[in-house]
């Protein structure tokens, strides 16, 4: 029997934050959706980046737009262009940042500065996405935003990213309350260790990589695919009545004491 491959998010458009390059998380979802049917718009950093999420976004047959999340003009404009597509299903926010004396100090040392950039970039720019969107949602749709073991558990080096990714997890179930009304659900996923550019900043990153092999029931790290994969179906009519949750991609890792 051959297999055939059913196009169940075709006709959807789906907004992807967060490309860097064909490592990033956001990518995987990109691939994944677009495998999928789904048509795509991505954003670039700025244009240091610009020449490593071009190719991918042709590659894809993806609209591109800059977007900057600290500025309102670029945001608007991103969700402007959005609108004269006429509608949007999917949107994924995959984009994480605090300064490097921020990541690399106790929380305790954190300076209130760095601790505010972190949570205005890494949280509530997703609100500001989250409002801008729902306008456009007018058939329903799915957000995401992208979390981490450590906004639950003590995960050592992760120190201020681990409220930070808290207050957006907790974010997401709020927003999942307020506009399930309207048909649109709100779900955080929470990958295993990855590596990728954000991840790179972490102290002793790739300790935490051998450990996740050693510890997860499945023994291997999963890959951006995977959770690509897992947000197409969440995405998907075939999840229509899931909502809230924090989903983990991370071959059971956090199941392990």
């Amino acid at each position: 029997m051959t297999a055939t491959t059913y196009p169940i998010l075709e006709g959807k458009r789906a907004l992807v934050v967060g490309v860097a390059n064909e490592h990033s998380i956001a990518y995987g979802c990109a691939l994944a959706f677009r495998r999928l049917g789904a048509d795509l718009t991505l954003t670039y950093l700025n244009d240091k980046a610009r020449p490593y999420v071009e190719p991918l976004a042709r590659d894809l047959g993806a609209e591109l737009l800059p977007l900057d999340v600290t500025s309102d003009a670029q945001m608007d404009a991103v969700f402007a262009a959005l609108a004269r597509h006429g509608r949007l299903d999917i949107l994924v926010h995959s984009i994480a940042w605090a300064p490097k004396d921020a990541l690399q100090g106790r929380l305790m040392d954190c300076p209130l500065d760095g601790f505010l950039s972190a949570m205005d970039i890494s949280c509530h720019s997703f609100l500001r996405m989250a409002r801008r969107a729902a306008p456009l949602m007018t058939a329903g749709g799915t957000l995401f935003a992208m979390s981490y073991h450590g906004a639950r558990k003590v995960v050592p080096n992760y120190d201020v990213m681990g409220p930070v990714k808290a207050a957006l997890e907790a974010s997401c179930r709020y927003l999942a309350h307020e506009l399930g009304p309207r048909g649109i659900r709100v779900h955080a996923i929470s990958p295993g260790p990855l590596q990728t550019r954000a991840a790179s900043g972490l102290k002793d990153f790739e300790l935490l990589l051998r450990d996740a092999v050693a510890r997860a029931p499945l023994g291997e790290l999963v890959d951006i695919v995977d959770v690509g994969n897992t947000c197409a179906y969440l995405a998907s009519d075939y999840a229509h009545r899931l909502t809230g949750s924090t989903v983990y991609v991370d071959g059971g890792l956090n199941i392990v004491a």
